[in-house]
């Protein structure tokens, strides 16, 4: 820990609190984010209602679902499930094109790019040349899914941009840019539960499979893995060649040789 910091660890579990507990997750470890408040280098806090409102602006049907989780990898469970509820009920300009993919009328669909269900694409999107949507997958307005992308048990909210050969799974990514050919694993190579290793607590999520979380404003250079668990704050930067772990503070510049940097 940073000399000066200090540190508020919930001693609340889940389940007193309404929350979830996850089989094989340790009951004591899971704790909502909120309820920690820790004091970082640089003056930066994370602390008051969780990751989840840290690192996305939440607007418009996926925001929405997104606000019910103190900490954004929650929500990855039940993305199917609300993209199914969710599609059924849309309208003004959404159609079907088929069982469980539903297109805006504004969203560009390349001929060569393939939906699975459940998967919902917004206006102005595009889906371009031999993109490959696996299903549970949610692509916000103005997103760009690119050439020889794939998706599978994702939510890119309004502006994500995956233009270039990425790989995107059990993932959250908001308003950012991933460089060409970057990746976003979501298993470890063990095959354990990932961990999400944050500032203040190491938090097991009980997830064999979890990608990472990439905050508005983030720019992930070429060629870039991010391992699994990995948390990128808002307006954060990734070196190109970079493999990332672990948690990137707002506004702060992780090299390749896991250093970290703080952006003018």
């Amino acid at each position: 820990m940073p000399n000066g910091a200090k540190s508020l660890q919930a001693p609340w579990n889940r389940s007193e609190i309404g929350g979830t507990r996850r089989k094989g997750a340790e009951p004591e470890a899971i704790f909502c984010a909120r309820l920690i408040q820790y004091d970082m280098e640089n003056d930066m806090e994370i602390s008051g209602r969780g990751f989840t409102s840290e690192l996305f602006a939440l607007r418009g049907a996926a925001g929405e679902y997104l606000s019910a989780f103190c900490d954004p990898w929650e929500a990855l469970e039940g993305i199917g499930k609300w993209l199914w509820d969710l599609g059924g009920a849309l309208s003004g300009g959404f159609r079907e094109l088929s069982r469980g993919v539903w297109v805006h009328e504004r969203a560009k669909i390349a001929e060569s790019a393939a939906l699975a269900p459940p998967c919902i694409v917004c206006a102005g999107a595009e889906v371009r040349h031999n993109a490959f949507v696996r299903g549970r997958a949610y692509v916000g307005e103005g997103c760009v899914v690119g050439n020889a992308t794939e998706l599978k048990n994702v939510i890119l909210l309004d502006g994500a941009k995956l233009p270039h050969f990425n790989y995107a799974g059990d993932s959250i990514v908001g308003d950012a840019h991933l460089g060409a050919g970057v990746i976003l694993s979501n298993v470890r190579a063990d095959r354990m539960p990932v961990t999400v290793r944050l500032p203040h607590a190491a938090i097991p999520t009980g997830r064999k499979k979890l990608g990472a979380m990439v905050g508005d404003g983030a720019e992930v250079g070429c060629q870039c893995v991010l391992n699994p668990g990995t948390v990128m704050g808002r307006n954060s930067r990734a070196e190109p060649l970079s493999s990332v772990r672990g948690y990137v503070p707002p506004a702060h510049l992780y090299k390749k040789d896991g250093s970290l940097v703080p952006l003018l």
